[in-house]
């Protein structure tokens, strides 16, 4: 090794680079937007340090929740998904920060604006897609839908507003009771949060010190109202009173990550915390919405230019040299060609035979036979899922 090669050497180690493909093995950021607390005595680091292997697994995943909705989007279109659907577009960032720090033991619930998060937890993209199509493949075996879906972990998928908030309560006492460490996310929408149940879910999680993470994620509009118009107080991670709050960029997938990692310690050693991710969603509320009456076109393409979360992202990992142009294209290829696949497969399943509709209601029962439509007529009871469809 000549004296040139040996110097060349000591720099990359010095700046944790691999010389051997001239790319960064960890990189160090400081966040778009300041975090913002109420009733902190600290906040979350603002620079945020990401390792190669970490960025990759959070652009890729990223990439997919993106595929699934645009898919989930076409087979709707198409008629092949049919009821209610509320694409997540816009706002992956959230999820995969969230996610990126979450331990085996944390627990999340949510509204009906899960298919990313669904993913996430363990399903596989045709496993998400083939629950939308309503195909035995399905998570659920096709029962479930748009809005309920489930994996170990995440009690979904809940279609009754706020509904879902006083349960995420109540896992995060089942942590507690169980004394494992593990706190529950419940996550609810900005046209949520005036649900009287959200408040009443606040003040028992305090008084019995809950580890429960409420997470607002504030998308800017209800089904067709602004927040500014349904909310008087429009800071929602505020809004816990004496619970202590954290307002973090929901665009910006490393605050999300590192917000994320402050409120985890902070449940598990004191007990609730309200957290508030202002992000953005490209389509409508649900698909019946076109998202244009309430707002215009001109806002939403300013987003999408000026903060998509995975197109600043890229832009980040390209400038420090965590991952090459090449790279990621190579990634976004692989990703749409196995979302591709998995919609394929979706639109080809068979739905489950009627007899299955009187099965897996309940995990046991001690009863054979249940109650149909009549008193005089009873259904035959089993359990046929024998847990999630993770396929």
């Amino acid at each position: 090794m000549n004296n040139l090669t040996r110097n060349a050497t000591k720099f990359f180690k010095s700046v944790n680079i691999d010389a051997k493909n001239y790319v960064t093995q960890e990189a160090s950021f400081e966040v778009f937007r300041p975090f913002k607390t109420h009733r902190l005595n600290s906040a979350p680091s603002t620079t945020v340090s990401v390792s190669r292997d970490e960025a990759l697994d959070m652009y890729r995943k990223m990439q997919v929740i993106r595929r699934i909705e645009t898919s989930s989007g076409n087979l709707y279109k198409e008629k092949i998904i049919r009821g209610f659907c509320h694409l997540y577009s816009g706002q992956e960032a959230v999820a995969v920060g969230m996610k990126s720090v979450m331990r085996p033991q944390d627990n999340l619930i949510s509204a009906y604006r899960v298919h990313g998060w669904t993913y996430l937890m363990g399903v596989s993209a045709q496993g998400v897609l083939s629950e939308l199509t309503g195909r035995r493949g399905g998570c659920a075996r096709g029962k479930g839908g748009s809005m309920h879906m489930y994996a170990p972990n995440f009690y979904g998928g809940n279609g009754i507003v706020g509904a879902q908030v006083p349960m995420g309560a109540g896992v995060a006492l089942a942590c507690q009771y169980k004394g494992n460490g593990g706190v529950c996310f419940a996550l609810y929408g900005d046209g949520a949060s005036n649900q009287g149940q959200v408040f009443e879910a606040y003040n028992m999680s305090y008084l019995w010190k809950l580890p429960c993470i409420f997470v607002c994620e504030n998308n800017g509009y209800g089904m067709g109202t602004a927040s500014e118009r349904s909310s008087s107080n429009t800071e929602y991670y505020t809004r816990g009173d004496v619970l202590p709050g954290l307002w973090i960029d929901g665009m910006d997938v490393l605050a999300v990550k590192e917000g994320t990692r402050f409120a985890i310690d902070y449940a598990v050693n004191n007990g609730p915390i309200v957290v508030e991710t202002a992000t953005y969603r490209y389509s409508g509320h649900s698909m019946s919405d076109p998202g244009t009456s309430y707002r215009s076109r001109e806002e939403v393409q300013e987003v999408r230019q000026k903060r998509d979360p995975i197109s600043s992202f890229r832009e980040r990992m390209v400038q420090t040299g965590l991952a090459t142009v090449e790279e990621l294209k190579k990634i976004d290829g692989e990703v749409k060609k196995e979302v591709d696949a998995a919609a394929d497969i979706a639109k080809a399943e068979p739905e489950i035979e009627l007899s299955e509709l009187s099965t897996d209601i309940y995990s046991k029962t001690a009863q054979a036979e249940i109650r149909g439509v009549r008193p005089d007529q009873m259904l035959k009871h089993s359990t046929l899922a024998r847990g999630v469809n993770m396929k």
